[in-house]
C-alpha cells in the first residue's frame, strides 16, 4: 500500500496541471447536474404544493349564467364540486396599471380549490368591497393589502383584503384574466358562472370534460381548463432551464469520461516501462489497475463533493431565477437524496470510463519491450510524398502525415475533441435562437409589439383612427379571441380572427400558407397535436351555440397558449357572427419606435378609455438561460483543454523516437517542433470541422423538438453565424498549436542522450 501511495504522489506531482483541470472539469459538471435538478424541482413542485394544499380541482368549467352546473356533481367520477360560483368580467387598476380580471362571488373558502392565503386576511362581511387578489395578479398590479383598486370608466373602487396562492391557471395580460375573490354582493353584473370538479381519478379528466360539456350542452360552455394546463404554465421556462441543464450537464460527464479515459490510455502508452518495472517488483496487475482507477475516481470525488457543498452553501445566492430554485428545492423532501445520487452517479461514470483504460495497464508485461523503431503506418504515403518532390516545407508535410499515423488512434482523438466542441455548437444555437426571439420577434410569431384594449364605451373606428394616426404605429389589427371547443368535446382552444382580409395579419409561417380565402386558417403546432389533424385538413370547433368549420392552409408559429390558437381573419369569423366587434388591437409598430414610449402616449390619449399593454415575448423569461449557456461553454472548454493537453502530451512522447532520424537529415530543432505543431493543428482542425458538422443539424433538432414539445412547433431553430462558428474553429485550432509549442520544443531541443534513452 505504501508503494503504491508513493507511486500515485509520483505521478499527481508530475501530472499537477493535468489532475486541476479533471477535478474543475468534474467540479463543473456536476453542479449543472444539481442545477438542473433544482430547476426541475422549483418547475413542478410549488405547483404541485399549492394544488395538493388547496385540493385544486382538476377541471374548472365557465358556464353561462343560465346553465344548471349543479348537475356536474352527479357525474360519475367527480368526487367533490367547488361552485357554481357567480362571475363577472371586469377590468381593475392599480399604480397606473391595469389588468383584465375574473370576479368570482364567494362568501367563504371552498373545501376544493381553496385559495392559499399569503398575506393579508380572507373576505369579511364587513368590508363588502373588499377582494382577495391571486398572488400573480397582484405582482402584476403591484398591488398590497390595504391598497384600493379602481375600474376604469365607473367610479367603483375595491379594497385589496388579501392575497393567495391558486393552482388555477395563471394570470396572463391578454390571454388570461387574473382571479379575484370577492363577496356574492360584490358581483354586481354577473356575466357567466365557473365550477370546479374534483375527480377520483385525475387521468380521466379528457372523459370527465366530454361528459360535463354533454350534459350542460355545447352553447353553455364558454371555457375549460384542466389541471394539465395550469401545471404546465406553472412550469414555463424553469422546466426548459432543467431540461437545457439537465441535457448539457449528462453532455459534459460523458466528454469528461472519455477525457479522462484518453488521459489514461495516453499515460499508460508514454509509461510502459514504468508498469513493466512496477510489475517486476511485485505490482500483481490488480494493483497496478487500483493505482490508475482510485487516482482519478479520487479526483472524480473530490470535484463532485466540491461541487456539491458549493452548490449547498452558496447555491441560492446566485442571482435570479437559478438562486431562488435552488432555495425552494432545498426544502424539498427529495433534495437530500437527489444531493447524494448525483455526484455519486458521476463518480460512478467517470469510473466506469476509467476502468475500461486502467485494465489495458494490467495488462502490461513485466518485462519491457522494445519500441518499434517506427510507429505503425509509419511509412509516407504517396501523396505525402508528392508533396515532398513538390517542395511543400517537409515540417508541414511530416506533422499532417503525423497527425493521422496509426488510424484508429488518431480518430480516437478527434472525436473525444470533436465531442466538447460539437456541444458548444449545439450550445452557441441555443443562444442564437434566444436572441432571434429578442431581436426579431415578428419571426416566431409576434408581429404585433402591443396590444391595445378599449372599453365598452369606446367606438371603434374611433379607437382605430386614434391609434392609426400615431406615426410610430405602423398597422393596427383589429381582432377578437374566442374560447372554442375542439371535436370531441374535451377542451377549448383559442380562436383568433385578427386583421382583415384587405389588411390580413402577419402571422409567421413555417409550414404551408398565409389565410387569404373565406373560412382558411393557420394553426399552431400544439392545436394540430390536440385535434390530430395536419396542414390541409378541415377542422370543425363549436363557438357557443355556433359551430365554426375552418380550412387549416398553414402552420403558425405560435408563443401563446402553448400552441392551441388558431388563426383566422375577423372577417371570416363576422361571416359566422355578424355582430362581432374587435375586442382589441394588435399593433405594429415601425423600426427604432421604443413600446413604453408608445403605449404610454397612446394611453394618455386615449383619456382614460384605452388599456394598453407590450405583448408577452416567451424569451424574456430565457434570459438567464445566457448565463447557462455561457457557464456550459466554460465547463465544456476545459473538458475540451484537457483533452488536449492529453493528446499533445501523447504526441510528443511518441514523437520522441523520431527526433534522431529527424536530426540525422538536417532538420533543425525550431522544424522539429513544427512537426508537432502542426501535427496537433491538424487534429484539432479535423475535431472543429467534425463538431460543426455533427453539431448544427444537432442542434436543430433539439431546438425544434423542445419547440414542438411546447406548443410553438419546429421552425424556431437558427444556427450561429459562419463568423462565430470560424472563431470557434479558429480558437480550437490556434489554442492547440500554442499549447502544442513548448513542450514540442523542449522534447526537438534534448540532449541526445536523453533521446536515446527514450529511444531504448
Amino acid at each position: 500500500m505504501r508503494a503504491t501511495l508513493r507511486w500515485a504522489h509520483s505521478d499527481l506531482r508530475t501530472h499537477r496541471g493535468e489532475a486541476l483541470f479533471l477535478v474543475l472539469a468534474t467540479a463543473g459538471i456536476v453542479a449543472s447536474l444539481l442545477l438542473a435538478t433544482a430547476l426541475f424541482g422549483y418547475a413542478t413542485n410549488p405547483w404541485q404544493r399549492v394544488f395538493t394544499q388547496a385540493r385544486g380541482a382538476h377541471v374548472w368549467i365557465h358556464t353561462a349564467a343560465s346553465a344548471d352546473a349543479r348537475r356536474l356533481a352527479r357525474l360519475p367520477g367527480v368526487d367533490s364540486v367547488a361552485g357554481p360560483y357567480r362571475t363577472e368580467a371586469a377590468t381593475v387598476s392599480s399604480r397606473g396599471v391595469r389588468a383584465s380580471v375574473e370576479l368570482r362571488g364567494l362568501a367563504r373558502p371552498p373545501s376544493v380549490g381553496r385559495p392559499l392565503l399569503t398575506a393579508g386576511h380572507w373576505l369579511d362581511p364587513a368590508e363588502p368591497d373588499g377582494v382577495v387578489l391571486e398572488s400573480g395578479l397582484a405582482r402584476a398590479l403591484l398591488a398590497e393589502p390595504g391598497d384600493t383598486l379602481t375600474l376604469p370608466g365607473t367610479a367603483r373602487t375595491l379594497t385589496v383584503e388579501g392575497i393567495a396562492d391558486s393552482a388555477e391557471p395563471r394570470y396572463g395580460p391578454g390571454e388570461r384574466p387574473g382571479l379575484v375573490w370577492a363577496l356574492p354582493s360584490a358581483v354586481r353584473a354577473p356575466g357567466g358562472q365557473v365550477t370546479g370538479l374534483r375527480l377520483s381519478d385525475p387521468a380521466d379528466t379528457d372523459y370527465a370534460v366530454q361528459r360535463a360539456v354533454t350534459v350542460l350542452g355545447a352553447g353553455a360552455v364558454d371555457d375549460v381548463s384542466t389541471w394539465q394546463q395550469a401545471r404546465s404554465a406553472a412550469q414555463g421556462d424553469n422546466r426548459l432551464l432543467g431540461q437545457v441543464l439537465g441535457l448539457f450537464g449528462l453532455g459534459a460527464l460523458i466528454a469528461a469520461g472519455f477525457a479522462v479515459h484518453g488521459a489514461i490510455a495516453t499515460r499508460i502508452r508514454g509509461h510502459l516501462r514504468d508498469l513493466s518495472v512496477l510489475k517486476a517488483i511485485g505490482f500483481t496487475p490488480g494493483q497496478v489497475v487500483r493505482v490508475f482507477l482510485l487516482q482519478h475516481l479520487a479526483y472524480a470525488v473530490l470535484g463532485s463533493v466540491s461541487a456539491a457543498a458549493l452548490t449547498e452553501a452558496l447555491g441560492r445566492r446566485i442571482p435570479g431565477r437559478l438562486g431562488d430554485a435552488v432555495g425552494v428545492w432545498q426544502g424539498l423532501p427529495g433534495h437530500s437524496l437527489a444531493l447524494c445520487l448525483v455526484p455519486v452517479g458521476a463518480v460512478l461514470l467517470i469510473g466506469l470510463t476509467t476502468g475500461l483504460a486502467a485494465w489495458r495497464a494490467g495488462r502490461v508485461p513485466p518485462v519491457p519491450v522494445p519500441r518499434p523503431s517506427a510507429p505503425a503506418g509509419g511509412r509516407l504515403t504517396g501523396l505525402a510524398r508528392r508533396a515532398l518532390g513538390v517542395r511543400l516545407p517537409a515540417a508541414l508535410v511530416l506533422g499532417c502525415h503525423r497527425a493521422f499515423t496509426g488510424r484508429g488512434r488518431s480518430l480516437a482523438t478527434v472525436a473525444r475533441l470533436a465531442l466538447p466542441l460539437l456541444l458548444i455548437v449545439v450550445a452557441l444555437s441555443a443562444w442564437t435562437t434566444i436572441d432571434r426571439f429578442h431581436g426579431s420577434p415578428e419571426r416566431v410569431g409576434l408581429p404585433a409589439a402591443l396590444t391595445v384594449r378599449a372599453d365598452g364605451s369606446a367606438d371603434p373606428a374611433g379607437v382605430r383612427g386614434l391609434l392609426t394616426r400615431d406615426s410610430r404605429v405602423a398597422a393596427a389589427y383589429p381582432g377578437v379571441e374566442l374560447a372554442a371547443l375542439v371535436p370531441g368535446q374535451t377542451g377549448t382552444i383559442a380562436l383568433r380572427g385578427v386583421g382583415t382580409r384587405g389588411e390580413p395579419y402577419p402571422c409567421a409561417l413555417a409550414d404551408g400558407r398565409a389565410a387569404r380565402g373565406p373560412d382558411e386558417a393557420v394553426a399552431g403546432q400544439g392545436l394540430l397535436d390536440l385535434l390530430g389533424v395536419r396542414v390541409g385538413d378541415w377542422v370543425r370547433m363549436t363557438v357557443g351555440d355556433r359551430p365554426q368549420i375552418l380550412h387549416i392552409v398553414g402552420r403558425s408559429l405560435e408563443p401563446r397558449n402553448a400552441g392551441r390558437v388558431v388563426t383566422t381573419s375577423l372577417d371570416t369569423l363576422r361571416e359566422n357572427d355578424p355582430g362581432l366587434a374587435p375586442a382589441f388591437y394588435e399593433l405594429r409598430l415601425r423600426p427604432g419606435a421604443d413600446p413604453s414610449r408608445v403605449a404610454g402616449a397612446l394611453t394618455a390619449a386615449g383619456r382614460g378609455h384605452l388599456d394598453v399593454h407590450p405583448v408577452t415575448n416567451p424569451a424574456d423569461g430565457l434570459s438567464p438561460l445566457r448565463a447557462v449557456v455561457a457557464g456550459l461553454i466554460a465547463v465544456l472548454a476545459l473538458i475540451g483543454l484537457v483533452e488536449l493537453l492529453t493528446a499533445i502530451g501523447g504526441t510528443v512522447r511518441e514523437g520522441e523516437r523520431d527526433v534522431l532520424a529527424l536530426r540525422a537529415i538536417g532538420m533543425s530543432p525550431r522544424q522539429i517542433t513544427a512537426i508537432t505543431v502542426t501535427a496537433m493543428s491538424c487534429t484539432a482542425l479535423c475535431a472543429a470541422v467534425a463538431g460543426t458538422a455533427l453539431g448544427l443539424p444537432l442542434a436543430h433538432r433539439l431546438i425544434d423538438a423542445e419547440g414542438s414539445s411546447s406548443g410553438i412547433g419546429a421552425g424556431i431553430a437558427r444556427s450561429p453565424s459562419p463568423g462565430l462558428l470560424l472563431l470557434v474553429g479558429a480558437a480550437a485550432v490556434l489554442g492547440a498549436a500554442g499549447l502544442a509549442a513548448l513542450p514540442a520544443a523542449r522534447a526537438a531541443r534534448k540532449r541526445l542522450a536523453d533521446t536515446l534513452s527514450a529511444v531504448a
